[in-house]
C-alpha cells in the first residue's frame, strides 16, 4: 500500500471522500456471493474489502497532528469486541442466548456512545429496505409503538393500529385499508401510501426475524435465474 500511494498516480489521489463509494460497492459484492454461497467469490470479494480497509488506514496515517494506522485500527476492534462480549472475557462469564448477547452488545454500544438519540448511528447510505428496518428496530426498542412508525409529517393520516399486509400482492392496498390506483392522479398521495405499506411489510418482516432487504434480494435473484433460464419467463 505505501507503495501504491507513493508510485500509483490514481492510488496517490484518493481520499476518504472519493473512495467512499468504492466501499459501498465492495461491501454489496461481497454480500452477493456470500449469500449465493460462492466461495471462489467470497474468497476474492473479501481482499477487496479488506483493500479498502488498509486503504483507508493508510490515508488516515498521512494525516499531521492525528494520524493512525492499520495498527491502531485493529487494536480499536480488539477492545471493542472484548468489551462487549462480557460473557466470554469477563470473569464471570455464563452462556447466553443469541438474542441475549445482541440485547447486551446494544445496551453497551448505547451506553459508551452515550446515546441520546435511538437512530443516531443509523446510516443514511443504507439502502431504503435495510435503513426503514433498522429504524424500525430501533424506535421498538425505544418503546415507540407500530402505529407511530407508520406515521408520516400528518400523524392523523394514518392508522391507529398496524393492520395486516394483504396477502395478494395484486391488491394494492396501504396500511390504512386504502387502494392505491393504478392511475393515481396525485403522485404524493401514491407515494405516501406506498411508503406506508413498505413500512408495514418492513414491521412485518422485523417481526419475522426477516432480513427485508436479504429477502427482496432473494426474490430478484430467484426472477433473474427465471429470465435467463429457456430464455425467460412464458409471456401471456
Amino acid at each position: 500500500m505505501d507503495r501504491l500511494r507513493s508510485g500509483c498516480p490514481w492510488d496517490a489521489e484518493q481520499t476518504h471522500a472519493s473512495l467512499a463509494p468504492y466501499v459501498l460497492e465492495e461491501a454489496f459484492e461481497l454480500a452477493e456471493v456470500a449469500e449465493a454461497g460462492d466461495r471462489d467469490g467470497m474468497l476474492e470479494e473479501l481482499g477487496d474489502v479488506l483493500l479498502q480497509v488498509v486503504f483507508h488506514a493508510r490515508i488516515a496515517a498521512e494525516r499531521a497532528g492525528d494520524p493512525f494506522d492499520i495498527d491502531d485500527v485493529a487494536r480499536t476492534l480488539v477492545a471493542k469486541l472484548v468489551r462487549r462480549h462480557p460473557h466470554v472475557f469477563a470473569d464471570d462469564a455464563h452462556a447466553l442466548t443469541p438474542g441475549d448477547v445482541e440485547a447486551a452488545w446494544d445496551r453497551i454500544k448505547d451506553a459508551e456512545k452515550a446515546r441520546r438519540d435511538p437512530l443516531e448511528g443509523v446510516p443514511r447510505a443504507l439502502p431504503a429496505l435495510a435503513r426503514a428496518q433498522k429504524t424500525a428496530r430501533r424506535l421498538r426498542r425505544a418503546g415507540v409503538p407500530d402505529a407511530a412508525l407508520l406515521a408520516g409529517p400528518d400523524e392523523g393520516a394514518r392508522p391507529a393500529d398496524v393492520v395486516p399486509v394483504p396477502g395478494d400482492a395484486t391488491d394494492a392496498t396501504d396500511a390504512t385499508g386504502a387502494t392505491v390506483p393504478d392511475d393515481a392522479t396525485d403522485p404524493d398521495d401514491a407515494t405516501d401510501a406506498v411508503g406506508c405499506e413498505l413500512m408495514a411489510l418492513v414491521l412485518r418482516a422485523d417481526a419475522a426475524g426477516v432480513d427485508a432487504e436479504a429477502a427482496l434480494r432473494a426474490h430478484v435473484r430467484g426472477l433473474e435465474a427465471l429470465v435467463h433460464r429457456d430464455g425467460g419467463p412464458a409471456r401471456a
